[in-house]
């Protein structure tokens, strides 16, 4: 069994240069290359699992965390959608082979803006499993803003929401808010050029099931599968829910 190589690349230069922490176990194709959501980190249960799922299978798996997450360098305040997609870009390079993208919330709108410049450069992705995926999340987050939040991004740039999984406060900047509409999927076609599995807890306050079915109505001329999860959460990390992410991988493969 072959053990991940953790390293690291420079994106970005000047000013913008920031050192992106990856690990990367070897392994056949197709890959699977895994994308994490807002304040997440690559060494979660989620990815984790998909590394387990390379480790038995012999598959190469890439994780990796974005600037100003984990173990990578950059400043959290100076993340942008614009940003953390360069770096996926930048990391999915280093792999070989075809590769199934696997992104959470965040890290599914990241998975469906890289499906759609991989299709640009004629090498589409193998497939995407994407996990309560947040398309166009900054336009949700600006709508959801209270009065107070509203003037704290007007006077301080950004303001502050205590989480509700108990890991401390999520900040907001205006960075990223305004970034965000440079990327927005929703209103016209969105071409993956591949198969797409989404799923999405029932329960799930952050990225609710009508906001997955906006997306499966967006998504025309590629085969999607879509799997509800009655009793599941945003983070859809129980046991039962990473079985349903190894089977939506398995399917892929």
């Amino acid at each position: 069994m072959s053990s991940p190589t953790a390293f690291q690349i420079t994106v970005g230069t000047g000013a913008q240069s920031r050192e992106i922490a990856v690990e990367q176990r070897p392994g056949g194709a197709p890959g699977l290359f895994w994308l994490n959501g807002f304040r997440s980190v690559m060494s979660g249960a989620k990815a984790m699992t998909l590394d387990a799922m390379g480790a038995e299978r012999g598959w190469a798996v890439t994780r990796f965390d974005y600037s100003g997450h984990g173990v990578s360098g950059g400043d959290f305040d100076h993340g942008t959608i614009s940003r953390w997609l360069e770096e996926a870009e930048a990391v999915l390079a280093t792999t070989s082979g075809p590769q199934i993208v696997c992104g959470s919330s965040m890290g599914g709108w990241i998975a469906l803006l890289l499906a759609r410049l991989q299709l640009h450069k004629g090498t589409p992705l193998k497939g995407l499993v994407l996990i309560a995926p947040a398309t166009d999340a900054t336009v949700r987050i600006a709508a959801r803003m209270t009065p107070d939040q509203q003037r704290d991004l007007d006077t301080l740039g950004y303001y502050e929401r205590d989480s509700a999984y108990g890991d401390g406060f999520y900040r907001y900047t205006r960075g990223l808010i305004e970034d965000g509409a440079n990327h927005l999927l929703f209103g016209s076609v969105i071409e993956t050029g591949c198969p797409v599995h989404i799923l999405q807890g029932g329960l799930d306050p952050d990225v609710p099931p009508a906001h997955a079915q906006k997306l499966l109505s967006h998504i025309l001329h590629d085969p999607v599968t879509y799997t509800l999860i009655p009793d599941g959460d945003h983070r859809l990390s129980r046991e039962e829910d990473l079985e349903r992410l190894r089977a939506a991988v398995l399917a892929m493969i």
